[in-house]
């Protein structure tokens, strides 16, 4: 083991840190919200909302009190929200077994709900300051470089073999702080594209570098090609024509588990838009409508997926909605809309109606 890795490290990160608002807090609480808000999303994208979270759950114990509704509501916008889901039900599970405190062992974190093995690692020497391996996309990008490690790095050897690395490279004291330096150096410096060699303290360690193989270095095997679906969505005005409109619950498990939508679904071989939005009508709220004027197209990609959404108006014919596959059904004006969490397609055709 090269010691001067993480001296060099250390040094550089006690001069460059990054400052960020949950950085040198002792609440591992504050912590451990932190790492799950930022899990496949953006610094900056995560400060406003990690501040805003803070101050209306600024306890382990007030969130394990909330409501899931209200939490999926301040989770609105940050995307992935089994995060919200997940993090909520282990606030519940540590107030209940281990009395409001975060459990301090790497074993006993990864039980809790949305806790990986990253996560757990992070939350150990970040919050606890015990000496445990952490391995994010950014210290996974600059460990691929620095020993040149010529596996696919998301391939199980690969995997394997940067968790290796990972473990036998920390040091035994500051391990925390360690982490975060790489993870600021894969951030500013150890960049995916055209890293910044002439100001990385490693530069003269890195493997990757001294062969000038740094850019094709993590290897990345080819990315499977992302499907697209044709989604409709409908619009359904109130028979009463008081401007209520229907808004359906997602089943609490699965993508966008708890949110509110407006009802609709995926485009079949054969079937035009109206044909496809009156069928899903039957499917799901045991209703027949007549589709009206298109209200807008909205296009949104998810991790595995994207979809191109038609929104249509919609007038009821003949039923009453019932919730066949939702779990709830409301009829809402467009200003109650607010306080109800929605994905961002839903949240975009909530604002047209709201502005008329």
């Amino acid at each position: 083991m090269d010691s001067r890795i993480s001296k060099h490290l250390l040094d550089w990160y006690d001069q460059n840190a990054r400052r960020l608002p949950w950085r040198g807090l002792s609440d591992s609480y504050a912590v451990w919200v932190s790492e799950i808000m930022l899990q496949q999303t953006r610094v900056d994208t995560v400060i406003p909302y990690f501040e805003r979270w803070m101050q209306r759950f600024p306890t382990l114990a007030a969130l394990a009190e909330a409501d899931q509704q209200e939490v999926l509501k301040y989770w609105e916008g940050l995307g992935y929200y089994s995060r919200a889901r997940s993090l909520h039900r282990a606030a519940q599970e540590v107030a209940a077994t281990y009395g409001g405190e975060l459990p301090r062992e790497r074993s006993l974190l990864e039980k809790l709900p949305g806790i990986g093995q990253y996560t757990a690692g992070a939350i150990a020497s970040i919050a606890f300051g015990q000496k445990e391996a952490a391995l994010d996309g950014n210290i996974r990008r600059v460990y691929a470089r620095i020993f040149n490690v010529t596996l696919p790095a998301k391939s199980p050897q690969g995997e394997r073999r940067l968790w290796e690395l990972a473990a036998e490279y920390l040091p035994d004291e500051r391990a925390g702080d360690y982490i975060q330096a790489l993870m600021d150096l894969g951030a500013g410096i150890c960049l995916p594209r055209t890293p910044d060699c002439a100001h990385c303290p490693v530069a003269d360690l890195c493997q990757a570098r001294v062969l000038g193989v740094q850019e094709e270095r993590p290897v990345m095997e080819p990315k499977p090609e992302i499907p697209h679906w044709t989604v409709t969505a409908a619009v359904l005005a109130h028979p009463s024509g008081d401007g209520r409109v229907l808004v359906a619950q997602r089943p609490a498990k699965g993508l966008l588990g708890g949110m509110w939508e407006f009802p609709g679904g995926k485009q079949e071989d054969g079937e035009d838009l109206p044909a496809c939005l009156r069928r899903e009508m039957r499917e799901e709220l045991g209703i027949e409508v007549s589709v009206g004027n298109l209200l807008g197209v909205y296009r949104h990609a998810y991790t595995h997926f994207r979809v191109t959404l038609h929104a249509f108006e919609c007038r009821l014919i003949t039923g009453e909605p019932r919730p066949l596959e939702a779990s709830d059904l409301r009829w809402l004006l467009p200003e109650e809309m607010k306080a109800y969490p929605m994905g961002k397609i839903d949240r975009q055709i909530a604002a047209r109606l709201l502005a008329g």
